[in-house]
């Protein structure tokens, strides 16, 4: 039986952090192999890239979440206690809560906010001699998101929230005072959301019975129990902080129609079916969250290679997005590619590999899918604005990975007539 290749540094945890979009990739490509082993933060990690390897991480018998993610990503990006490290009957049973909450219905729902905020932040921009777009749509996507879940949010803790929800993923893989300030921003949102959740059990909140502060504060676990209050904060912040970090696959989508001018006059043209295609090709083009973690259930082979108990196994999502085995050209920006895209849950897989329901596939994708395209809306047909000169090189060291200037506009222009309905 051959060993798995090995990185050859002692650990290679600066090595990730220095190049986390890039780095499983690049080692795969050094030792001609779509898995090697490297130490991050000190521990033998197994790290995997393509769809074969995705289709293996979502081998319930043989993987499991527990205890998979490093603890610095839990106590900021993710949260402690919620669905991501369950496994088996107990996330099943909190992924259904989650799924229950995605009806067509509730997605147009915030959709229709999210374009609601877009036209009043539009007629605010139009009197701005510049926008930072990644931070306003931010904003935009807080207020939004806070009202669809049923969140009070009064306009004078707009800033310090969506600070707070944008600390959760935009400094969570930071090094040094960015990281602690991710810590901080998790334990006071995680406050804010616990206060929620006690005002709604004691009657003193009564959010609509479909909205997800009422059904995440109501949940009872397979053992009869609710929530814990902090416990429930949790997982409603799983939902305002993943929507509020679509902010970075707006920017995303912004650089992709200036970069690609072609694609706004199609855009612009209701071309049928090419607004789907140009969201998903942002999603498969541009970085965002760059690998997901599992840890070994019992010992298996697998195609030849030993895989231990307890071993930490990392799968890069980004790189598999990029493979070359499934994607003609993957380093060009082309939407029509997802005209003949096999729909495959293995070889595209921004938000994770896998079944939505049974898996750990994130199960807001189709609200990211909701947004993206009413923003795309906008950005192409609704709204005329300048794109000064300004750094546009996406930063790769960075996580999340944005523009190096956040994305700049000036002489924003609202117009319905540009509208491709």
């Amino acid at each position: 039986m051959p060993p798995i290749p090995r990185d050859t540094r002692f650990d290679s945890t600066l090595a990730f952090l220095s190049a986390p979009c890039d780095f499983i990739s690049l080692r795969c490509a050094r030792y001609r192999s779509d898995l090697f082993e490297a130490r991050l933060l000190l521990r033998r990690t197994i790290c995997m890239k393509g769809p074969e390897a995705a289709e293996l991480l979502c081998d319930i018998d043989r993987f499991e979440r527990r205890g998979a993610m490093p603890l610095r990503i839990q106590k900021t990006l993710l949260g402690q206690g919620g669905v991501q490290g369950l496994d088996d009957a107990a996330h099943r049973h909190r992924k259904a809560m989650f799924m229950a909450l995605m009806t067509t219905e509730r997605i147009g729902q915030l959709g229709a906010l999210s374009a609601d905020a877009w036209r009043a932040f539009s007629q605010k921009w139009a009197t701005s001699s510049q926008v930072t777009l990644y931070s306003e749509v931010q904003e935009l996507l807080t207020r939004a998101v806070c009202e669809w879940a049923g969140i009070p949010l009064k306009a004078a803790e707009v800033p310090r929230r969506t600070q707070q929800l944008t600390a959760l993923f935009d400094a969570a893989g930071a090094i040094g005072p960015r990281h602690w300030w991710s810590r901080l921003a998790r334990r006071r949102a995680e406050r804010w959301i616990g206060d929620t959740v006690r005002q709604i059990r004691a009657g003193r909140l009564t959010p609509p019975e479909e909205s997800p502060a009422h059904v995440i504060a109501w949940h009872r676990e397979l053992n009869g129990e609710l929530l814990r209050p902090r416990v429930a904060a949790v997982e409603l912040l799983n939902l305002l902080r993943p929507t509020v970090a679509v902010s970075v696959y707006v920017v995303h989508a912004a650089h992709a129609l200036h970069r690609h001018p072609e694609c706004r006059e199609r855009l612009r043209a209701g071309e049928d079916g090419y607004v789907g295609r140009f969201v998903q090709e942002v999603r498969r083009f541009y970085p965002f969250f760059p690998a997901v973690a599992a840890r070994v259930r019992r010992d298996f082979d697998w195609k030849g290679y030993r895989f231990p108990r307890g071993r930490r196994v990392m799968l890069d999502l980004y790189g598999t997005n990029y493979d070359a085995r499934s994607w003609d050209a993957p380093e060009e920006f082309r939407p029509e590619r997802f005209q003949t895209w096999d729909g495959s849950p293995f070889n595209f897989i921004p938000q994770g590999p896998g079944n939505h329901y049974m898996n750990h596939r994130c199960p807001g994708e189709w609200i990211t899918l909701e947004l993206m395209k009413v923003a795309v809306e906008f950005l192409a047909c609704r709204l005329r604005y300048d794109v000064p000169e300004q750094d546009l090189r996406i930063d790769r060291s960075r996580l999340p990975a944005i523009p190096q200037s956040r994305f700049l506009i000036s002489k924003v222009q609202a117009d319905a007539s540009l509208s491709s309905e």
